[in-house]
């Protein structure tokens, strides 16, 4: 057990024996204080109210009497009244006091009883008195005072079983709280022995867990604090758990951690000269490929400016294709238009062909009519001759009709002829029109698929180019990287030297440190030449030069120390 688990556990135990006795004895006084409130707000207060009862009852009587002697005292009713009402009042109040207490409110329901009898008398010998004084006397003495002495010995014995009650009470009071009393001793007593005991107990608890004397275990504890681990600690037979035993362990484990700390900082020391040297060769190595990476990012910059005109003429050029499409799109719908305008004024000349047709059969017609009225206006002789020269010339009209018919149609014939033939070739240059749209939709689709493959070609390339800058940055990181390794293992192999001075303030025996070899450099490999690079590739490099990572300051190390134990950590050894 943790000696600051023993120390609370003492501290706890006493304060629980303390919080023990003043519990029971604030247990008592609520008790205590309980028993007095119910016995003044109830035992003691049905005491007064009897008390009060009598006294109202005796004062009720001297009045009666006073205004039989003097009926004309008016001052004798008023004190009958007030009496009256004041032992009214006070039975109302030891009713409400009484509760729940069965047997005395049954008393008081008796001396309520008897009072209301008492007051029909006394109301019956106050009329008695204004008109007949000795009547009034006889009645007072025969009936009122009979009564009277019921109720006052119903009052009386009241008051005694209360005053008896509270005297009870009063004993059962004093009697608890002498019992309290004695048990708040008692606990304050096994209290007080318990923190003897416990004191002792933790006494010998500490003395044990040290292992010795504390002046003995101070001496041995400055030795090891001073730097002396050939100090002899003695221990008791058998104590394997004391601090002095631990003392002991403990400056054992110093020794042996020393020695292991002196052969360590100088295998330290000598690793990281060697160290230093190759972090040297990494550095020159790392800078020359770092220049050979610049180099082969500003080609693939020029690469990638190249590929990015050429994605930006592929996509002028689809731009236009698509402009010409467009327009070749406008001139086939034009052509398409055409197309339905020949063929309308192809059914318009047809239908024209049709009317010509009609008026030349109506022309036919009107000359064989004329010339049949001209007919019948021969016969007719002398009186048809008018009629005959109206024939003749409708006839000749007719006639001049129908060679204008046949004039028409023949030119319209002719017209509708071009017309078709005019149609005719309409079709065929829509048709070529549409061949026309294919065709140049056909190069729109393969410039739109130049376009995207010359993106997705400049998208990889800049992929590459961000992954070779990327490449060019951590390499530059990694020199800066290097060169702050090598500056940390200068820094190591200083701290080496000083961690060499401090582990030698202590003293330890001749077996417990050894020499140690000091181990083979590592041939140091001299970096390779940067390849050289064609005129083409010098001329393309035209990106400024990047910035190299600056090195980062060399940090010294930090030994690394285990935090001390808390105070409050008591644990046994």
């Amino acid at each position: 057990m943790k000696l600051k688990t023993k120390m609370i556990t003492v501290v706890v135990m006493v304060f629980a024996c303390f919080t023990l006795a003043v519990g029971v004895a604030l247990l008592g006084m609520q008790n205590v204080k309980n028993r007095f409130e119910h016995f003044v707000q109830q035992d003691q207060a049905l005491l007064q109210a009897g008390t009060n009862l009598y006294a109202q009852g005796l004062q009720m009587g001297q009045a009666l009497r006073n205004i039989v002697l003097e009926p004309a005292n008016k001052k004798a009713y008023e004190n009958l009244a007030a009496a009256s009402s004041e032992f009214k009042t006070a039975h109302q109040a030891a009713l409400a006091l009484a509760g729940s207490d069965a047997p005395t409110v049954k008393i008081l329901q008796e001396i309520g009883r008897l009072r209301d009898r008492q007051l029909l008398l006394q109301v019956k010998i106050t009329a008695l008195a204004e008109g007949n004084q000795s009547d009034a006397i006889a009645a007072l003495n025969s009936e009122e005072t009979p009564a009277w002495r019921e109720l006052k010995a119903r009052l009386l014995a009241f008051i005694q079983t209360k005053n008896a009650e509270a005297k009870t009470t009063e004993a059962a009071m004093l009697s608890f709280t002498q019992q309290m009393l004695s048990a708040s001793l008692v606990l304050a007593c096994m209290a007080m022995l318990l923190v003897g005991g416990s004191i002792v107990w933790l006494a010998r608890s500490v003395m044990r867990q040290l292992g010795g004397d504390p002046q003995y275990t101070a001496v041995i504890a400055a030795c090891i604090a001073g730097g002396d681990l050939t100090v002899d600690v003695k221990t008791r037979p058998g104590d394997d758990a004391s601090l002095l035993f631990a003392m002991k362990a403990m400056r054992d484990s110093l020794a042996k951690v020393i020695g292991e700390v002196r052969q360590g900082t100088d295998t330290i020391a000598s690793a990281s000269s060697q160290i230093a040297a190759g972090n040297m060769d990494l550095s020159s190595r790392t800078e020359g490929q770092a220049s050979s990476l610049e180099e082969t990012a500003a080609a693939m910059e020029q690469l990638t400016s190249t590929v990015q005109q050429n994605a930006d003429n592929a996509h002028q050029a689809n731009q236009l294709a698509l402009s010409a499409s467009s327009v070749a799109v406008k001139g086939g719908s034009v052509v398409a238009q055409v197309v339905g305008t020949m063929g309308a004024i192809n059914a318009s000349s047809r239908k024209i062909v049709d009317i010509i047709g009609v008026i030349d059969g109506i022309a036919f017609q009107t000359n064989i009519l004329a010339l049949n009225a001209a007919v019948e206006a021969a016969r007719a002789g002398e009186q048809g001759r008018g009629f005959a020269v109206v024939a003749a010339e409708v006839r000749s009209l007719a006639q001049r009709s129908a060679a204008a018919a046949k004039e028409i149609k023949t030119l319209i014939g002719d017209s509708v002829d071009k017309v078709e033939e005019g149609s005719k070739q309409v079709q065929e240059a829509g048709q070529t029109m549409n061949e026309i749209v294919d065709s140049v939709k056909r190069v729109t689709d393969i410039m739109a698929q130049i376009s995207v493959a010359s993106q997705e070609q400049t998208s990889g390339i800049e992929q590459i180019n961000q992954a070779i800058t990327q490449m060019d940055q951590v390499t530059q990181q990694n020199a800066a990287l290097v060169e702050e390794a090598a500056a940390a293992a200068a820094s190591l192999q200083e701290q080496a030297g000083a961690l060499t001075q401090v582990v030698s303030v202590f003293k330890l025996d001749q077996d417990q440190y050894r020499e140690v070899a000091p181990t083979r450099r590592p041939a140091v490999i001299k970096p390779r030449a940067a390849p050289m690079q064609p005129p083409a590739a010098k001329q393309a490099i035209a990106a400024p030069p990047r910035k190299r990572a600056e090195p980062l300051p060399a940090r010294r190390l930090a030994v690394a120390v285990p935090a001390a134990a808390g105070a409050g950590e008591w644990e046994e050894f």
